[in-house]
C-alpha cells in the first residue's frame, strides 16, 4: 500500500511532520498563529519571529549540548523553544527545565551586564498524559512559572513553561470555539483528516492543509517523511514493548487499560490493525472495535 492511500495529509508527531509545519521560515506565519492562539494575550501578541540553530552546545569542554524541535525569538527578544514530546521520558521535566537555561545563558553578553533577561517560554506538545493524581482528566493546558509557595504569586514572570496533554483534548469540530481549540483539533487529528474540516476555514488553516498535503511532497520530501514516520512507530514500539515489559510484572488491569489507550491512539494514527495486535498484546478484532 502507497503513502497516499494511507494518508492524505503528515503526521505532525513525526519529526519531519512537525518541523516541515512549524520549523521553517517559509511557514513562520503557521508557528506564529498557534503560538498566539495558545496565549490568547493581546500584551504577548507576536508579529514576527526569527529561526535560531535548534542545535546549542555547551560552552565548555563535557557540557552537555542541546537540541530543539524549535528555536525561535520574537522581534521584541521573547524566546521559544517548542518540543514535540512523542512519549514519556522518565526525567521528562528536568530536560524541559535543561532545555530553558540555554536561552537564558546565551543572553548575557561579554562585558559588563546588569543581568536583565528577555522572555524565556518552553512549549511541550506532549503525545501522552502526566501520572495519574497530578492533574484533574478534564485539564489539558498547564502554564507554570516560579510562584512563592506561601500566597502563590509570581515571584519570576519571564520563565514559563506551557504543556499540552494532546490526548486529553476530545473535542469534535462542532464543539470548536476559539482558535486555540482548533490549532489543537489540528494537530490531534490531521493525519487521519481525508478533507479540510469546515470549521478550520480560517486562512492559516489554508497554508496548513496545503503544507502537510504529502501529494504535494517532492520525491526527496517524500522519502524523507516515510523515514521519519518509522521511526516514529520505531520508537513507539519500543516504548511499548518496554512499558509490556514493566506491566508484567504487576496490575492486569493497569495493563490492559494501558494497551487498550494505547491501541486508540495508534488507531487515530492509521497504523495498521495487525501491527496494533502485535505491538498490545490486543486481538485483531479488540483493535477493530475500538
Amino acid at each position: 500500500m502507497v503513502l497516499e492511500e494511507r494518508e492524505r495529509y503528515i503526521n505532525p508527531y513525526t519529526d519531519f511532520g512537525f518541523k516541515k509545519l512549524f520549523g521553517t521560515e517559509l511557514n513562520k506565519d503557521l508557528l506564529i498563529s498557534f503560538l498566539n492562539a495558545l496565549f490568547n494575550d493581546s500584551s504577548r501578541e507576536i508579529t514576527d519571529i526569527s529561526y535560531l540553530n535548534t542545535e546549542r552546545l555547551g560552552e565548555g569542554y563535557g557540557d552537555r549540548r542541546a537540541v530543539f524541535d524549535v528555536y525561535c525569538t520574537t522581534s521584541s527578544g521573547k524566546r521559544f523553544i517548542v518540543e514535540m514530546q512523542k512519549a514519556e521520558q522518565e526525567y521528562f521535566k528536568d530536560r524541559s527545565v535543561f532545555y530553558a537555561t540555554v536561552p537564558i545563558r546565551e543572553q548575557a553578553p561579554k562585558g559588563k551586564w546588569n543581568y536583565r533577561l528577555e522572555d524565556v517560554y518552553t512549549i511541550g506538545i506532549l503525545n501522552f498524559v502526566f501520572p495519574d493524581g497530578e492533574y484533574p482528566s478534564d485539564s489539558f493546558r498547564h502554564e507554570i512559572k516560579l510562584k512563592d509557595v506561601e500566597d502563590n504569586h509570581v515571584f519570576y514572570d519571564k520563565l514559563t513553561f506551557v504543556y499540552l496533554e494532546m490526548p486529553k483534548f476530545n473535542k469534535t469540530e462542532d464543539e470548536l470555539e476559539t482558535m486555540f481549540d482548533k490549532w489543537m483539533f489540528a494537530l490531534q487529528n490531521l493525519s487521519r483528516l481525508l478533507e479540510r474540516p469546515r470549521a478550520l476555514q480560517e486562512r492559516v488553516f489554508t497554508r496548513l492543509f496545503e503544507m502537510a498535503e504529502i501529494a504535494r511532497f517532492t520525491p526527496t520530501e517524500r522519502r524523507e517523511y516515510e523515514e521519519s514516520r518509522k521511526e516514529y512507530w520505531d520508537y513507539y514500539s519500543t516504548m511499548q514493548t518496554a512499558h509490556k515489559k514493566g506491566k508484567a510484572e504487576g496490575l492486569e488491569q493497569g495493563r490492559a487499560e494501558g494497551h487498550l489507550e494505547d491501541a486508540r491512539r495508534m488507531k487515530a494514527d492509521n497504523m495498521p490493525v495487525e501491527l496494533i495486535a502485535k505491538y498490545t498484546g490486543l486481538s485483531i478484532s479488540e483493535v477493530m472495535e475500538l
